[in-house]
């Protein structure tokens, strides 16, 4: 019998290591295409914002009369024909859609671009960093090699998305009278792209922040993530937010403040919440703080 080289054994060990998180990226992959995610009722939030997404992964429609723009394509294969669906279903053609955006380029938010992008021929804006892992269909240099080799693999990766136009930060990306301004608000992913504008509802303006997850990612480092966080911090508090969103619809309340919106006096009112965006950073913080990884 041939003796094991040294080569032989890190081969072998490299398999043992990539071997359990391909067999969790199976039952993943098969989770997603049964379709975890489920429809939500699509709804106005304010004005021209409404949300689109799933029960979970958040995706929102900014309306107007230049065109539209869509926020965030949830998770593949699951959730692009859900924004669809919803959008059709608030009276809008996806055809109508201009320009779409994104929060960061994980899966669960970037995977349904590609598809949104072939049926409504928007054009993809993402920061330069996120850009790159879009347009790659997955695989980030921030990654750690077995979830690289599942993107690779077609375990956990999605369809490449062709990325048209590339943002720096503090840009404001423009759609007829729809003027969004970019915050590369970096922890998550380092490209991650929190996004503020106003939104009319009668006679008042309200500010709108759909903010990046202030989280550190099982499987996601490098160098310069604990400056970013600390930056994002910094940043979303400077940030005037009467509405608030998060790309996962659990942290700011979708289906409680969806809830009350239908017995409220004005509807708008229950997702007024600047008191909830100021706890959504504390806690984020905080969490950071205590070395927690999701």
């Amino acid at each position: 019998m041939r003796q094991l080289t040294r080569r032989d054994v890190l081969i072998l060990l490299l398999g043992l290591s990539i071997a359990p998180a391909v067999y969790l990226g199976s039952l993943w992959k098969a989770e997603a295409d049964r379709g975890g995610q489920q429809p939500a009722e699509p709804f106005r939030i304010a004005g021209n914002f409404y949300y689109v997404g799933a029960n979970d992964l958040a995706a929102f429609l900014i309306t107007g009369s230049q065109g539209h723009v869509v926020l965030d394509g949830g998770k593949h294969p699951v959730s692009a024909p859900m924004i669809m669906a919803s959008i059709a279903k608030l009276g809008y053609d996806i055809k109508d859609v201009k320009v779409l955006l994104n929060s960061d380029p994980l899966p669960d938010h970037a995977g349904g671009l590609a598809a949104l992008q072939q049926a409504s021929g928007a054009t993809l804006w993402a920061s330069d960093a996120s850009a790159d892992v879009i347009a790659s269909g997955g695989d980030g240099p921030d990654f750690a090699l077995p979830m690289r080799v599942l993107v690779r693999n077609g375990i956990v990766g999605y369809p490449p998305a062709r990325v048209d136009r590339r943002f720096k930060d503090g840009e404001t990306i423009h759609v007829g009278p729809i003027a969004l301004t970019a915050h590369i608000t970096g922890g998550s992913t380092r490209g991650c792209t929190s996004w503020s504008f106003k939104v009319r509802d009668g006679e008042r303006d309200l500010n709108v922040v759909s903010a990046c997850p202030l989280v550190v990612v099982l499987g996601m480092r490098y160098q310069e993530q604990q400056a970013d966080l600390e930056r994002s911090f910094r940043v979303l508090r400077s940030l005037p937010a009467d509405i608030w969103v998060t790309s996962r619809a659990r942290p700011w309340g979708r289906y409680r403040k969806f809830v009350a919106s239908a017995t409220a006096r004005n509807p708008v009112d229950p997702f007024i919440d600047s008191e909830g965006y100021r706890a959504y950073i504390d806690a984020a913080e905080a969490e950071v703080r205590q070395g927690r990884v999701h």
